[in-house]
């Protein structure tokens, strides 16, 4: 394989868009020069397409901004060290036109490196401008990015979307996508004889389970012990959680009430741990309990799409942290809130947070309330990706962290992550 020259961008993590930023201009010479190509330019949009074109024109503020997204530099790597560059989606037509291209395909692995996020590709410019800021946290603008996302998510659920399940160059089962997931058949659950091993969709491909035995569960029975509750990367654990705070800001403090929703049970977290980890595009996309213990309340929470955080340019983004806007989507992006009251009383009441991460932001729960969970029993899934979660933490809770669980640290599913202590009784 040769090796890859071109500006590598730190904050792209977890294989959801190539980190070597010539991959990702290639990837969109590709798709532009494709909707460009004479007998396809003038091509119909989909209806869907069709009512985002009319909301943006016919909206005088929106309109605005979507012309000014294109035209601002953004304030983030690589682009903000070429104040001369532009932006290779020149307006919000050719973005259109690649929208309606991309909500018809399923995603390829390309060029040994996967396009998971390929609207967030399209958009990579106008996501670090103000302009592009203001727009993508307005909810109607988010209400058509769902309408389009339903569209796209028909597709990847239909047997339409299997073409990128075969052994080619691109395929998912090819030779750079097997040197990414090692030992498919061993590890996860297919039929490798069957046509699209198996697979009815690319969705059903992409929530595919473990072969029984490969994530065996840690310390079933063990009451005092935390398991990992997804198959992820640790990104951060934090302590004395506030109520509200400046979540926007470069360290992106969490902030409770903006994370649940002002939910009834805010206050008890108050002052509590958090535990946050992200899945990578690769690998394993649900979620499964993490203690034993009795589901009290579960809340799906719409949110943002493609908001990131103002801080997210900063001229030198931390190499040991990773995607710098995962803190901030916490309280802002379409999220899963599964409220858990494990068995073990020093653990309490506990909360599971999924949380969607660009087009990725279709979270499932599967649990309904008062269902009793055992660790290792599954709670949800992430849909047509993976994103990050949370583990959230009473301050009572006395967590201490098992000694591999360290920032960028791979933590597999049903591992030990932390244990609890008896709390500490006055006397």
């Amino acid at each position: 394989m040769s090796k890859q020259s071109g500006t590598v961008v730190k904050h792209r993590v977890g294989g959801w868009l190539p980190r070597n930023h010539d991959v990702l201009k290639q990837w969109l010479d590709k798709k532009i020069a494709y909707v460009e190509h004479p007998a396809r330019r003038d091509a119909a949009l989909a209806p869907v397409i069709q009512d985002f074109q009319t909301f943006i024109e016919q909206d005088p503020t929106v309109f605005m901004g979507f012309h000014q997204m294109f035209e601002q530099v953004p304030t983030k790597p690589p682009y903000d060290n070429d104040p001369t560059g532009q932006p290779q989606v020149r307006d919000y037509l050719l973005m259109l036109k690649l929208f309606n291209n991309i909500i018809a395909t399923a995603p390829a692995f390309e060029q040994n490196d996967l396009v998971g996020f390929p609207i967030n590709a399209i958009l990579d410019w106008p996501m670090g401008t103000t302009a592009g800021m203001a727009m993508f946290m307005r909810p109607d603008v988010n209400e058509h990015f769902k309408n389009m996302f339903d569209v796209w998510t028909t597709f990847l659920t239909s047997s339409d979307s299997c073409y990128v399940l075969d052994d080619s160059e691109t395929g998912w089962f090819g030779p750079p996508a097997s040197q990414a997931i090692p030992d498919f058949a061993q590890t996860y659950v297919c039929d490798p004889t069957a046509q699209y091993y198996g697979y009815k969709s690319w969705d059903d491909f992409f929530t595919r389970l473990f072969q029984p035995g490969v994530r065996p569960i840690a310390a079933p029975d063990d009451d005092t012990i935390v398991n990992s509750a997804c198959e992820s990367t640790v990104y951060r654990l934090a302590s004395n959680i506030q109520l509200t705070d400046s979540f926007w800001l470069k360290d992106q403090p969490y902030s409770l009430a903006h994370m649940l929703n002002y939910d009834d049970y805010t206050s008890q977290f108050v002052g509590g741990t958090i535990y946050q980890a992200f899945l990578a595009a690769t690998k394993y996309h649900r979620w499964h309990s993490p203690v034993n213990g009795t589901i009290v309340r579960t809340v799906m929470v719409p949110g943002t799409y493609y908001a990131e955080s103002p801080e997210e340019g900063f001229p030198n983004p931390d190499v040991a942290g990773p995607n710098l806007s995962q803190g901030f989507i916490t309280a802002i992006a379409a999220r899963a809130l599964i409220f858990i009251q494990a068995n073990n009383p020093d653990i309490g009441l506990m909360c599971f947070i999924g949380v969607g991460m660009a087009e990725v932001s279709t979270c499932e729960i599967t649990v309904k309330e008062n269902d009793t969970v055992k660790k290792g029993d599954q709670l949800g899934m992430f849909h047509f990706g993976g994103s990050t979660h949370c583990l959230l933490f009473r301050p009572q809770t006395q967590v201490t962290y098992a000694d591999n669980i360290v920032v960028e640290a791979d933590v597999p599913l049903n591992s030990v992550i932390a244990q609890v202590s008896a709390a500490a009784t006055s006397t």
